[in-house]
């Protein structure tokens, strides 16, 4: 049984005229009879009594007609629902971030698609880089945007924007010479292994010629935040993006070290072989706006 046989029977039976149904439809007469014929023979059943030159419905055509109705009502919903997809009127977008950007970086583009597109659903979730990298590897949602690089020869991945890590301590005294020996005997407050963060600041301090392995790491920590209120409390010293740091340094809360930390760039992640939506290319045409604004 297909659609287009059920479209021809309810046309017929509208009409009771196989000439007006074909007439209507745009289809030759031979091919109305023969789908009508194909339902009759497939089932065993007669659908309609054919008197003389004209037709009617019999007791199984019209307990079917109404059957056949809903199943075409449902195939023209369904369609529709593509069609607004399709057009961005309908849809959710599964996003998945890193901590700082989900905060920090992302939600003013966010709030310019939801202006341009406001029947599509974001649905963000924040990770880490590597949690990041698994869910759009396993397809729970269909892009990411990490402060890292990834290894895995199954994502796509590129730059859709940069930031800096900014060293920051509570106290106000700052040394004059930040020196390997000075970075080793800190009190550091870490992020958690698998943060780009955290990944950024090792690779900076391997260029120094400092092992990580070597620091005394009074504290890990989970979120940017929790990071900050602990160095704000005297725990130690500690990396964060500069769009985190941002509002305590102007509060006086926290004070920059002197030392330059490598700019570190914002990367976007799409599996390879899984279809990418309308949605999501709505989304990244705004982040590369975003990205040629902040040039």
């Amino acid at each position: 049984m297909t659609l287009e046989q059920l479209r021809l029977f309810v046309a017929v039976a509208e009409r009771e005229h196989v000439t007006a149904a074909s007439r209507a439809l745009h289809v030759t007469q031979s091919a109305v009879s023969a789908a009508i014929a194909a339902l009759e023979e497939r089932h065993g059943v007669k659908l309609f009594h054919r008197v003389g030159r004209g037709i009617c419905l019999t007791e199984a055509g019209r307990l079917f007609l109404p059957e056949a109705r809903g199943v075409l009502a449902r195939a023209a919903s369904a369609e529709n629902v593509l069609e607004e997809v399709a057009g961005l009127k309908r849809g959710t977008l599964r996003v998945v971030a890193s901590q700082t950007i989900a905060a920090y970086w992302l939600p003013p583009i966010l709030v310019a698609f939801h202006r341009q597109y406001p029947d599509i659903e974001i649905d963000l979730a924040i990770s880490n880089t590597q949690d990041a990298a698994s869910r759009v590897r396993d397809g729970v949602v269909e892009l990411g945007i990490v402060e890292g690089l990834v290894e895995d020869p199954v994502l796509a991945q590129w730059p859709v924007g940069e930031d800096h890590l900014t060293l920051i301590q509570a106290s106000p005294e700052l040394p004059h010479t930040i020196n390997r020996a000075w970075l080793r005997a800190a009190q550091w407050v870490m992020r958690e292994p698998g943060s780009g963060t955290r990944a950024t600041l090792e690779q900076h301090l391997r260029q120094l010629g400092i092992d990580p392995q070597e620091l005394t790491i009074s504290l890990v920590l989970p979120s940017n935040e929790s990071v900050r209120t602990a160095i704000e409390a005297g725990a130690g010293i500690g990396a964060l993006s500069s769009l985190v740091v941002a509002p305590s340094l102007q509060a006086g809360t926290v004070y920059a070290v002197p030392q330059t930390l490598k700019t570190r760039s914002f990367y976007g992640l799409r599996h390879k072989e899984r279809y990418r939506s309308r949605a999501a290319d709505a989304l990244l045409m705004l982040i590369d706006q975003n990205s040629r604004q902040m040039k």
